[in-house]
């Protein structure tokens, strides 16, 4: 894998990529921040060396590198997802990436349901921990010393310094932030009300299918990240309904602006 993460990292950087100081992933539907970007260079994920393609229908599958204000930014327009067939170190190769090549922060999010019933559709989650359901570790293997720790400590996987500026900001917007666990769970299928009961008695408040074998990543290299949910159902087990995809979109799209707001002033503030 080192080799092929230092000739990523190469292609990138002779196609001009220099140092961007923000990483950014985008989760499903939550395209609206490539908006506020001011676009250099726009990179398919097939034609960069080695980067999985996402095949997920509402995942675009490109790197964006530009800037949002004075800041340099390198984002992933649609994510690579363990349901989709994919290992967890090609999942989390991007991530790598992004830290090789210059990043200092790293800002995550993803649509999710919301299993706290006392949180809404439509609504944000800041993530302030969460509990890895998944069967795999992308650090599983041989450890790279030079990249991180055999065991690297996850007593805070979320910046407290990140967090604390999204609470800020939220509060500044008069946008509403809720705040929880995250659980992630291996998919592609959503979970029946017993599932959904075992989540809640766990402790979790919004569970999804992504985002935290970037966050064990990211740890492993110190490299700082916060994440957003933007929760898209209501997983109440007395309660449940159906829900289509088509669904899930419609409500992502209704919050997509607040977590646009935030990461847009996060990223100036920085």
């Amino acid at each position: 894998m080192e080799t092929q993460l230092k000739e990523t990292v190469n292609y990138l950087k002779q196609k001009g990529v220099d140092t961007p100081e923000v990483g950014i992933v985008l989760g499903t539907g939550l395209g609206g921040l490539v908006s506020e970007i001011n676009i250099i260079e726009e990179f398919p994920y097939d034609k960069i060396p080695h980067f999985p393609v996402s095949t997920v229908e509402s995942h675009h599958g490109k790197l964006i590198y530009g800037t949002i204000g004075n800041k340099k930014v390198l984002v992933m327009q649609g994510r690579f997802h363990y349901y989709e067939g994919y290992n967890m170190k090609e999942i989390t190769f991007p991530i790598r990436v992004m830290k090789l090549i210059g990043v200092k922060n790293l800002l995550i999010s993803n649509a999710a349901g919301a299993v706290n019933t006392n949180y809404k559709k439509s609504t944000l989650m800041l993530i302030t921990d969460h509990i890895n359901m998944y069967p795999d570790n992308p650090l599983r293997g041989k450890n790279n010393d030079d990249f991180g720790p055999r065991f690297p400590d996850m007593s805070e996987p979320y910046s407290h310094q990140l967090n604390d500026m999204l609470r800020a900001i939220a509060q500044e917007k008069n946008i509403q932030l809720n705040e929880g666990v995250y659980v992630p769970v291996p998919g592609p299928n959503l979970e029946t009300r017993a599932e959904y009961r075992m989540i809640s008695m766990l402790g979790g408040d919004a569970v999804g299918m992504s985002t935290v074998p970037e966050v064990i990543v990211a740890n492993h290299m110190k490299l700082p990240c916060c994440a957003i949910s933007v929760l898209t159902d209501e997983c109440d087990p007395d309660n449940l309904a159906l829900v289509a995809l088509s669904e899930i979109l419609e409500a992502a799209a209704i919050a997509e602006p607040q977590l646009t707001t935030l990461y847009t002033e996060l990223i100036k503030r920085i």
